[in-house]
């Protein structure tokens, strides 16, 4: 279960530039080839944020698909897991997209 450490990271570094005000609500995005489950995630969030400027926020997540590249044929794909073959069975492939885990923004009162 990363999610617990992962998520602790992103309430320090949420209350961190809160510097004191109330967090309202935080707005992250997941890449789908990152493992974070969501439901974990919005899970503990509820528990890392208690006691902080952050306590009762709401943690909204964006879903990003996984993509890639492939060098062998050069054609543009899918990824929905970690298994990086191309649809022609190259294994020559660059992933463009779904390793993303970034907070996009924050409300504060």
């Amino acid at each position: 279960m990363h999610e617990l450490a992962i998520t602790k990271n992103v309430v320090d570094v949420v209350c961190e530039h809160a510097a004191g005000r109330r967090v309202c609500s935080v707005r992250v995005e997941v890449g789908a080839l990152t493992a974070v489950v969501a439901e974990s995630m919005q899970f503990c969030f509820e528990l890392v944020t208690e006691g902080t400027v952050a306590d009762g926020a709401r943690l909204d997540i964006d879903h990003r698909a996984g993509g890639a590249h492939c060098r062998e044929c050069g054609g543009d794909f899918v990824l929905t897991d970690l298994v990086l073959l191309c649809p022609c069975g190259s294994a020559d492939v660059e992933v463009t997209s779904g390793r993303e885990l970034r907070i996009l923004s924050m409300e504060v009162s």
